[in-house]
C-alpha cells in the first residue's frame, strides 16, 4: 500500500507530459492543506509555478507569480523567472532559513539580514550580512552572485526595493509563512521552498510527518475535562497588545487544550489593552506565558507590581519561549519553531497540563 502511495505521491506532484497548447491555463500540483498563501501549479509549458497571494498585513490584494524554469525552457514574458537548480540564496527572516535547513540546503544561504542573531550555525558563520527592508546592500547581494532573495513584507509591497533588485536582475519572491494563522500553515510553507530548491517531495515528505506528529498531539489532550485558561504577553512600550483570536499563538494554546483569555479580539490583528484591563485579565488566568525580555518572576513583579498578586505569578506558572536565545539575543523559537510547531506544541501541553520544569521543555523555560 505505501508504494502505492508513493507513486501517486509522484504523479501529483510532477507536470503532466508535455503538450502542444501555449495559453495560460494551469494546473495545480500542490495545493496546501493548511496555508493560505501560496500553491503551486504547472502551465501549458510545463514550466513549474509557485503563486504567492497577500503575504502580508495589508487590505490591498497581492498576487506574484514565479516561474521555475528549468534548462531550456522558455523564459515567460512580464514574469519573474528562476533559473533552476537554485544555489545561492539571500533570506530576510530567519524561519526561511529554518525551512531551508528542514530540508538539509542551509549551506545554499549566502547572506541574511541580522547575521548575529541567527540560531543556525552554518548560516551564522558563512552568510553575509545583507542588511534589513529598505537598507538592502544592493551591491553586496550582487556581488555575491545572488540567484533568488526571500523577501519579508510586513504590510505590503516595498516597491523600492523590488524596483532595484529587477535593475540588478535578482529574482524575488515574497515568503508570507508569518502572515498564516495556523501553525501547521506557516510550517507548510517548506513544501513552496522545496520546490524553489527542486525538492519538492523532500518538502511535502518532512511536512506530512511533521503534521502527523503535531495532529497525533492535538489529539492527546482532547479528552481532557480541564481547560487552563492563558494570559499572553506584557507591555510593549507602555502598551500591552494582544493576539486576535485567529492567531498563531492562540491557535497553539487551543490544540493544547488550552483557552485563550482574550477571545473578545475578532479582528486580524493584535490590539491595545489598558493595564488595567490586563490585571483583570491575568488576575482570572490560569498560567501566563511569552513575558518578552523578562527572566525571573521577581523581575516580573518588580516591572509589574499590581500583577505579583495574580494566580501565575503566585503559583509560579509563568514561562517565556525564550529558552533557546543566541548570546546576541536571538531566538530559535521564531526561527526553527516555525517549521517544528509539534516541538511547540508539546511544550505547550507540558505547561498547560503538566506544569512542567524548564528541563522537559525545548522551547520555553520557566520563569526562575
Amino acid at each position: 500500500m505505501r508504494w502505492l502511495l508513493y507513486i501517486l505521491l509522484l504523479i501529483f506532484t510532477s507536470c503532466n507530459p508535455a503538450t502542444k497548447s501555449d495559453n495560460n491555463h494551469f494546473q495545480t500540483i500542490y495545493a496546501p492543506k493548511y496555508a493560505q498563501s501560496f500553491s503551486i501549479d504547472c502551465d501549458s509549458l510545463q514550466r513549474k509555478i509557485i503563486t504567492i497571494r497577500d503575504p502580508y498585513q495589508s487590505d490591498k490584494h497581492f498576487e506574484q507569480r514565479i516561474y521555475l524554469l528549468e534548462k531550456g525552457q522558455p523564459y515567460p514574458e512580464a514574469q519573474i523567472a528562476i533559473q533552476l537548480p537554485v544555489e545561492r540564496i539571500a533570506c530576510l527572516s530567519s524561519s526561511h532559513i529554518a525551512m531551508l535547513d528542514a530540508i538539509g540546503v542551509a549551506d545554499k544561504v549566502i547572506g541574511a539580514s541580522g547575521v548575529k542573531f541567527i540560531s543556525n550555525q552554518t548560516v551564522r558563520q558563512k552568510a553575509a550580512e545583507i542588511g534589513y527592508d529598505s537598507s538592502l546592500n544592493f551591491e553586496l547581494l550582487k556581488a555575491l552572485k545572488t540567484d533568488v532573495i526571500l523577501l519579508y513584507g510586513l504590510y505590503g509591497e516595498d516597491s523600492a526595493t523590488t524596483t532595484k533588485l529587477n535593475q540588478l536582475g535578482i529574482p524575488y519572491i515574497y515568503i508570507g509563512d508569518y502572515i498564516e494563522p495556523l501553525p501547521l500553515g506557516k510550517a507548510e510553507w517548506v513544501v513552496a521552498l522545496a520546490a524553489l530548491c527542486s525538492l519538492q517531495e523532500r518538502g511535502i515528505e518532512y511536512f506530512n510527518a511533521l503534521e502527523s506528529r503535531y495532529n497525533s498531539l492535538k489529539k492527546s489532550v482532547e479528552h481532557l475535562s480541564y481547560t487552563p485558561k492563558v494570559m499572553l504577553n506584557t507591555p510593549y512600550r507602555d502598551t500591552w497588545f494582544m493576539p486576535p483570536i485567529s492567531s498563531y499563538a492562540v491557535q497553539l494554546i487551543a490544540d493544547a487544550g488550552g483557552e485563550y483569555i482574550y477571545p473578545q479580539n475578532t479582528s486580524s490583528q493584535s490590539v491595545p489593552i489598558s493595564l488595567e484591563q490586563a490585571l483583570i485579565l491575568a488576575s482570572s488566568a490560569d498560567i501566563w506565558l511569552n513575558v518578552g525580555q523578562i527572566k525571573t518572576i521577581e523581575e516580573l513583579k518588580k516591572s509589574n507590581p499590581k500583577f505579583a498578586s495574580t494566580p501565575a505569578v503566585m503559583q509560579n506558572k509563568v514561562y517565556n519561549n525564550t529558552k533557546r536565545s543566541t548570546a546576541s539575543g536571538g531566538s530559535d523559537f521564531w526561527e526553527s519553531g516555525a517549521v517544528n510547531p509539534d516541538i511547540v506544541l508539546r511544550d505547550m501541553i507540558q505547561m498547560l497540563h503538566h506544569n512542567a520544569p524548564t528541563d522537559s521543555l525545548y522551547y520555553y523555560k520557566r520563569l526562575e
